[in-house]
């Protein structure tokens, strides 16, 4: 699927704790069993959607540096358009039940994010 031109939600997280991670682990099974309730036709299509999780590394820059203790968790989500984006957000509120809990975490993980942005390339 070419998804070059799409709207996307990315966000990346840091977990310093043991707690923190089993916390995200928690939460990133609730969100993909929630997630599966989105629409996957028309202007608010969910095109695809991953949680990917691992060790953050010393170097960031060098893939075998020494691991820091830290967990990063990331989330890549792929709408058709950007009323995907709002949909997602408007569902999240009104229906996810873990939502308050994923804002808490999320404060205390730190957070960054970007929202409706574009993918500018794509090669499947």
């Amino acid at each position: 699927m070419d998804e070059q031109g799409k709207t996307t939600i990315v966000a990346m997280w840091t977990a310093t704790t043991p707690e923190q991670v089993a916390e995200g682990e928690r939460i990133f099974r609730s969100h993909a069993e929630w997630m599966k309730g989105h629409s996957r036709s028309g202007d608010t299509a969910l095109l695809s959607y991953r949680i990917s999780e691992g060790p953050r590394l010393a170097d960031p820059l060098d893939p075998t540096s020494d691991p820091t203790g830290d967990t990063i968790f990331v989330l890549s989500e792929v709408y058709e358009t950007p009323a995907g984006v709002g949909e997602h957000w408007r569902l999240a509120v009104e229906t996810w039940e873990d939502f308050p809990a994923f804002l808490e975490w999320s404060i205390a993980c730190g957070i960054t994010t970007l929202h409706a942005g574009t993918v500018e390339h794509a090669l499947w």
